[in-house]
């Protein structure tokens, strides 16, 4: 017999009740647990468990789980599954969601799923999977109320309660009003709808020529929309004023989310997408390696530099204390630089062939930092016990004179990097990092080792 939730792990009552194909007792401790704890359960199991539990439920219970999990793993789950089942659950999806699933899977699947789906979502899927992820297309959903301008008020709130559990899960805060050519022609506030006698023409209460955003606007213009009003949603067309969807604000935002995740794991060296413990071993490993077996030549590369001044280390060993330091401080000043230019270059304040305008307004920040921590940190090598030891003021020379120079190639590079690579069309996010982290390493060890070889009598005498 079954175990309770207080006897067993989450995850491993789900596979309990799954093998024991009692769904109305895995429905009961899904919906006591709630569908995030539930989504969580579900990922500590295999793929085949968890295709057991979710098939076990309903196509609805079962959709609102795959919901809550990352796509990734809902595409895998869903390939496991028979066709028709895969489909019935994608039916009962939101359509962007659906559509952000699909986009995961070979096109073979997809094909043989969408013949599964009802034909009206099947289309709505069609259309979703034709836009970029980071546009208004798509991001928006097409589960909205949307009636011809002769109708009357009558007739739609009539339509709304005939259909009210089919409608439960569509964001109606608006109601839209089409021509016969379905372009958007005005927005009904459910208030003043309600408020008003049933014979009257919806077109003659409608807000008329309401804000919408085009289906190919960018996510950062519809940031900057949702900045600008207070809408919890936008109706989205196309250049022909034909109403397509909605735009919430609130996707727009997980969006942007993981737009910044996406970036921050690239950055990081997780090639190939997001990356979670419950994904096979080998995947998670060659998504590393794939950026770390690159980065362990261009280190070999900046150490090479050390290599051809082991004399003059061997002979001033307070210079070993500076060189990670040089190093460290030089790569935070570049990276300064990169998230200043890739943040404009999301936002369209600078184009790919601006490499002098970024280069001379970020040369004028290099010069002033520079400055500002060499004469800190020649301080800190005159004075410190190893500076007064080994070279004083000719120490604090050498490091003062490298950090200035390095913070100054640093910022130039972290500046004009994610440009070149934009326009040769390669990705910011992933390449700026270690080709700065390289090249500031290099220089800085170089600039330090050749100022400490130009100095060397004083630091050796300590004169």
């Amino acid at each position: 017999m079954p175990t309770t939730a207080s006897e067993s792990a989450p995850w491993t009552l789900l596979e309990e009740l799954a093998e024991s194909g009692d769904a109305a007792r895995l429905k009961e401790e899904t919906d006591a647990m709630g569908l995030r704890d539930t989504a969580r359960a579900l990922s500590r199991l295999d793929t085949e468990t968890q295709a057991k539990v979710i098939t076990t439920l309903d196509p609805e219970d079962a959709a609102e789980i795959v919901e809550e999990i990352t796509d990734s793993e809902a595409a895998e789950l869903l390939a496991m599954l028979d066709p028709k089942q895969a489909a019935s659950i994608l039916d009962a999806m939101e359509s962007a969601g659906t559509a952000d699933v699909l986009s995961l899977l070979p096109e073979d699947t997809v094909d043989e799923l969408l013949s599964h789906m009802d034909p009206e979502e099947a289309e709505d899927a069609r259309l979703l999977r034709q836009y970029e992820e980071d546009e208004a297309g798509g991001i928006m959903i097409t589960e909205y109320l949307a009636y011809p301008e002769d109708y009357t008020v009558r007739q739609v709130v009539s339509d709304m309660r005939d259909h009210s559990e089919d409608y439960a899960h569509y964001s109606v805060q608006y109601v839209y009003v089409v021509d016969k050519d379905e372009r958007l022609r005005g927005v009904l506030p459910l208030r003043d709808m309600l408020l008003t006698p049933g014979k009257e023409i919806v077109s003659s209460i409608m807000i008329k020529n309401p804000i919408a955003v085009l289906d190919h606007d960018s996510l950062d213009q519809l940031v900057d929309f949702f900045s600008d009003y207070g809408f919890l949603g936008v109706p989205v067309t196309d250049e022909d004023s034909k109403l397509l969807g909605i735009v919430r604000r609130g996707d727009v935002m997980e969006a942007v989310g993981d737009r910044h995740q996406s970036d921050f794991l690239k950055a990081q060296g997780i090639i190939g997408g997001e990356e979670l413990r419950t994904m096979p071993v080998m995947t998670r490993a060659k998504r590393r390696l794939a950026w770390l077996s690159i980065n362990i030549g261009l280190n070999f590369i900046a150490a090479s530099i050390i290599g051809i001044y082991t004399g003059t280390l061997e002979q001033v060993i307070a210079l070993a204390i500076f060189l990670p330091v040089i190093s460290d401080m030089s790569g935070c000043s570049g990276n300064q630089a990169v998230a200043v230019s890739m943040r404009e270059l999301t936002l369209g304040l600078i184009r790919p062939t601006e490499f002098f305008y970024v280069w001379l307004k970020e040369g004028m920040v290099g010069m002033i930092n520079g400055v500002a921590l060499g004469v800190l940190i020649a301080c800190v090598a005159w004075l410190a016990p190893f500076g007064l030891w080994q070279g004083g003021p000719a120490l604090g020379l050498v490091v003062g004179g490298a950090l200035c120079l390095n913070t100054l190639v640093a910022v130039l590079l972290g500046g004009t990097i994610p440009l070149l690579l934009k326009r040769f069309e390669q990705d910011p996010a992933l390449a700026s990092g270690p080709i700065l982290t390289t090249v500031t390493d290099m220089c800085g060890f170089f600039f330090v080792l050749s100022f400490a070889t130009a100095l060397l009598p004083y630091l050796v005498g300590g004169e």
